[in-house]
């Protein structure tokens, strides 16, 4: 005849209720260390006789316990093969080809009569000297190297654009990371050598420099130059031209999504733009 669990543990615990109300009543409503010593060694070798006589009674919960043990065993495999998955992808993922561009001057063809346009629309009032500039900070905002650019050593300029043309600063500079990463070309940041001019920079500037126009972009904190013959290394160092390919896939799409007037500057070696 079978036995169920729940009659089982229905016979286990009257058992131990009978057998708690006998030594309750002998010790006459008195319970010392010994007397309650005895009574728990009863009551554990009375569990253990139960269980040798209806060893399924413990078989539910170990049942449980080996169900859960192969859950987290069946999980920690599906991880673990999912996160193979990913880092086998990465690692045969193909590489993006560098291309360029295929005209330097016509890929970047903007003139100083368009970006003077730009410049007055976008820019501040031009900044006298220096001290001019310290005092108009707030309509200004500072540019000195961060992860993803390099400042040159400013002498015929000051650290300082209108914020529309500083986020378009950043966001070349994102752009040129995520760009080298997937082609697979170690981190380099290209470097920017002018930024906002003072009145009294361009009057010096004009000494040293008779190409250089009176009535200049680079007064209304809208433009900058990025050199494209040097680079500054963060990983490893990498040939010019690679880093100049690159750079100029970057600039292309800006220009082309309207961010910007580029001029491919052949004496200066720069970038010469102004943000729209």
């Amino acid at each position: 005849m079978d036995v169920s669990v729940h009659d089982r543990i229905d016979f286990v615990t009257k058992t131990f209720v009978y057998l708690a109300e006998n030594v309750y009543l002998r010790s006459q409503m008195k319970i010392t260390k010994n007397k309650y010593l005895l009574g728990f060694a009863v009551s554990v070798t009375l569990l253990a006789f139960v269980k040798m006589i209806f060893p399924s009674v413990a078989e539910p919960l170990q049942q449980q316990e080996a169900v859960a043990v192969q859950q987290n065993v069946d999980d920690a495999q599906i991880v673990l093969s999912s996160r193979s998955n990913v880092i086998s992808r990465l690692s045969t993922k193909k590489k993006h080809r560098i291309r360029g561009v295929n005209n330097y001057r016509e890929a970047f063809p903007d003139s100083q009569a368009v970006q003077i346009m730009a410049a007055e629309k976008w820019g501040v009032r031009p900044v006298k000297n220096r001290e001019d500039a310290e005092r108009r900070k707030k309509e200004l905002v500072y540019v000195g190297s961060n992860p993803y650019y390099h400042v040159d050593p400013l002498y015929s300029s000051i650290p300082y654009l209108v914020p529309r043309a500083a986020v378009l600063l950043q966001d070349i500079g994102q752009a040129f990371y995520d760009s080298l990463y997937v082609k697979g070309v170690p981190f380099n940041q290209f470097i920017v050598t002018s930024v906002l001019r003072s009145e009294s920079d361009v009057v010096k500037l004009r000494r040293r420099n008779g190409n250089a126009t009176e009535r200049s972009c680079h007064l209304f904190g809208t433009t900058f130059d990025i050199c494209y013959n040097r680079y500054h290394p963060v990983t490893q160092p990498v040939r010019d031209d690679t880093l100049k390919w690159v750079l100029c896939e970057v600039l292309r799409d800006m220009r082309e999504q309207g961010r910007c007037y580029i001029k491919y500057e052949v004496k200066q070696g720069c970038f010469h733009m102004t943000v729209r």
